[in-house]
């Protein structure tokens, strides 16, 4: 047993219980997100796939991968869109080590 379950996506609507309007109006959006638009809904799967990954949410990424399977992508496109989130990720990391700089810096002067 690990510590997600994959059952666990499909009980999501419970999340709405104690404050279903809440839960509601947020589906509401998260569906609307996700409509053709500017962005196809396959180009959409995609962003959410990667952003499944950097922020590292199993279930999304269970989600995101079956969506992007749907809306056409291949695993190159997958993997692609993968890469750019590890990418953008590890950056993040590396510019927020100025802050180590910064308060070593401090500490040195």
């Amino acid at each position: 047993m690990g510590y997600y379950e994959e059952e666990d996506l499909n009980r999501f609507p419970e999340i709405g219980k104690h404050r279903p309007e809440l839960f509601e109006k947020f589906m509401a959006w998260y569906e609307a997100c996700q409509a053709d638009g500017a962005l196809s809904r396959r180009e959409k799967a995609l962003i959410g796939f990667a952003v499944a990954h950097a922020v590292q949410c199993p279930y999304c990424i269970d989600a995101y991968s079956q969506a992007c399977l749907e809306g056409g992508s291949n695993m190159e496109q997958m993997t692609e869109a993968l890469h750019m989130a590890s990418a953008i990720r590890g950056g993040a990391s590396l510019i927020h080590g100025l802050q180590a700089h910064n308060s070593v810096n401090k500490v040195s002067m």
